[in-house]
């Protein structure tokens, strides 16, 4: 039988068989790609590829009143969005959002980053090649240059002073490592859509530039399909 075949046919022991032979660690072919600027109408922008993964991320920078509870932070309104098109098993649905931080001038105005990232290839570690997008858009950040107008508020200036916007500083540059897990024993480094759909749950470990630990997320795993069967048997008890 042939390899391909073989792989498509009984999938987990292919993986299992070659899991210490053939790609214990990153896939070499899984080099990531970027391209910075590629939305021209953005503040600053980038295309990651990781494989055949690939995120689009988009920033545009507004100025906004800042809280009263944090009159020196702004913040960062990130948007995920999976179009269908990025994978088959994608449905549409709500973008997600969170909110991080940000400053300008303390009380008066404060700068809101509109983080948008697209996802045009779900092909597997997801949030590794969001998270790069991210990063290098920022990285190449355009702060636009501001003022306050006659009524005291805080204005854009006009596009013929672009040549002094500011760059952005990142102090400490996150990045990310996805592993899949199977039966506790059989660890893949750097999934695609396929491994990861075979395997048991995933791990996503992330570190900044200076070795630190900033997250550590692992779903699933042996407790939750335990937590999975148990709902379905008593889904299908007959209650008088």
């Amino acid at each position: 039988m042939e390899v391909d075949a073989f792989r498509r046919l009984f999938p987990v022991h292919y993986y299992e068989r070659l899991s210490k032979l053939i790609r214990p660690m990153l896939d070499p072919r899984k080099k990531p790609e970027i391209l910075l600027w590629a939305v021209a109408s953005s503040d600053g922008s980038a295309l990651a590829k990781i494989g055949s993964a690939t995120m689009l991320a988009a920033i545009k920078m507004e100025v906004m009143t800042p809280s009263v509870y944090s009159p020196s932070e702004g913040s960062i309104v990130v948007e995920f969005h999976m179009p269908p098109i990025c994978s088959p098993v994608v449905r549409p649905g709500r973008p997600a959002e969170v909110a991080p931080e940000l400053s300008l001038i303390k009380g008066k105005a404060a700068w809101v980053a509109y983080l948008y990232i697209n996802c045009l290839d779900a092909d597997g570690a997801l949030f590794n090649a969001a998270l790069l997008s991210a990063v290098a858009a920022f990285s190449h950040l355009d702060i636009p240059v501001v003022s306050l107008n006659d009524e005291g508020r805080m204005v854009m200036v006009s596009k013929e002073l672009e040549g002094e916007k500011r760059k952005l500083l990142l102090k400490s540059i996150p990045f990310s490592l996805t592993c899949v897990l199977h039966k506790n024993y059989y660890i893949l480094a750097d999934p695609t859509f396929e491994e990861e759909s075979i395997m048991e749950t995933f791990i996503t470990v992330v570190l900044n530039s200076s070795a630190q630990l900033v997250s550590l997320y692992k779903p699933g795993g042996q407790r939750r399909k335990e937590l999975q069967e148990i709902n379905e048997a008593i889904s299908t008890m007959e209650i008088d």
